[in-house]
């Protein structure tokens, strides 16, 4: 007799779980767990460093003011309206020290006061940025006023800490990488919170339920209301990090074309005077005022060019510049043009970062978006923390 073979049942066949049905918001519980995936680790991974430059930031917010209530700033004396200019070249003659072999690198008139023009010297001609002296002076006198050294005010240790963490373009690059960080989980913030407020009416904070609810609610609230302003002030945080390789794809595309011509020259040895450099960048651009000169051999000219750059009086235009090349021996203009995209991108994004283009009421905006920042990043912090105590606690 042949024994009886008894086929085993089939079990049953799981659907994919790439063909999951998707919820009420669109998404399948993978696509779902992938977007919480990627906003807990990159908010993680950011937070610790955005928190350190929304607290940095806030009182660059208002450094003008800061520096005036603690006597940080230099002030010009009161003299008669019309009181006339010195030459360009009696003020850094008189901002130089006696018998020195000291050399002006840069010269920066003053945005907020006309009466003040600004020196960047430093004890030799290749010494590195970092060892510049700070000097300002009364255009009209020629008196150096008294003008603290930059680094070591209140508002320039934040600066540098919110720009580079002292650590220069390493230190740069590594905070914009935060920064898009902070971009995606932004992004991720946003998908996740569609089903989130499905269950919920907009706004609300559950009040009568646990500390760690209450705190969602208020992070999803303030994370949702702050969103664009977080995304501009990121998104623009992370181009200002790219300054520096900003300034070298320029050096070596637009500014290498315009100096060209004197590639082969042999390095000048004499500079002529400034002040005649000056009146002739403001006759080749009449509609601009000069924001800053860039002497022979910095980053911003060749070695043989005064560079004025030149900016214009509207909000917007005082962000854009224009730099006219002068022959430094000649005087002579050799070629001025309007700065590529890239560089206007870059100069556009810094005030929008800061907010300092719209006066008090802009800034108090920004510095209320600010504080709601640090909220949204704290309670994100406490919210894991929280989750990891419970979950150990569970399996405890």
């Amino acid at each position: 007799m042949l024994e009886r073979t008894q086929t085993p049942p089939k079990e049953p066949t799981r659907e994919p779980a790439k063909h999951a049905k998707p919820g009420k918001s669109g998404l399948s519980p993978r696509g779902l767990k992938a977007w919480q995936v990627v906003h807990t680790w990159t908010s993680l991974i950011s937070t610790v460093f955005m928190l350190l430059l929304c607290l940095t930031g806030l009182p660059l917010i208002f450094h003008h003011e800061i520096d005036h209530m603690l006597g940080q700033e230099a002030e010009a004396p009161d003299l008669p309206a019309g009181t006339p200019h010195l030459s360009l070249d009696r003020i850094i003659t008189n901002g130089l020290a006696p018998n020195s072999t000291e050399q002006v690198r840069y010269v920066v008139f003053d945005d907020d006061d006309a009466n003040l023009v600004h020196l960047l010297i430093a004890a030799t001609k290749d010494a590195p940025d970092e060892d510049n002296r700070f000097a300002t002076l009364d255009a009209r006198t020629g008196e150096v006023l008294r003008a603290p050294d930059r680094s070591l005010t209140f508002t320039g240790l934040m600066l540098r800490l919110h720009t580079d963490l002292f650590a220069g373009l390493p230190g740069m690059l590594f905070l914009g990488l935060m920064g898009l960080l902070m971009v995606v989980a932004i992004v991720s913030g946003v998908v996740l919170y569609a089903p989130f407020m499905r269950r919920l009416e907009f706004g609300t904070v559950r009040k009568g339920r646990s500390p760690r609810l209450r705190w969602l609610d208020l992070h999803n609230l303030l994370g949702i209301v702050t969103v664009c302003w977080l995304t501009v002030v990121g998104f623009t945080g992370v181009i200002n990090t790219w300054s520096q390789l900003v300034l070298m794809v320029w050096q070596q595309d637009q500014l290498a074309e315009m100096v060209a011509p004197y590639r082969d020259m042999p390095p000048l040895t004499r500079l002529g005077p400034v002040q005649p450099a000056l009146d002739t960048a403001k006759q080749a651009v009449p509609d601009m005022h000069a924001s800053f000169i860039a002497f022979p051999g910095t980053p911003f000219t060749s070695a043989h060019h005064y560079a004025v750059f030149m900016k214009g009086d509207t909000t917007l235009t005082s962000r854009l510049i224009r730099p006219a090349l002068i022959d430094a021996e000649s005087g002579k203009l050799t070629d001025s043009r309007v700065l590529p995209w890239y560089v206007t991108a870059l100069l556009v994004s810094q005030p929008l970062h800061f907010g300092d283009y719209g006066g008090m009421p802009l800034k108090i905006i920004w510095a209320v978006l600010d504080v709601a920042a640090i909220v949204v990043l704290g309670s994100g912090l406490y919210l894991w923390i929280a989750r990891r105590r419970g979950a150990h606690g569970r399996k405890a």
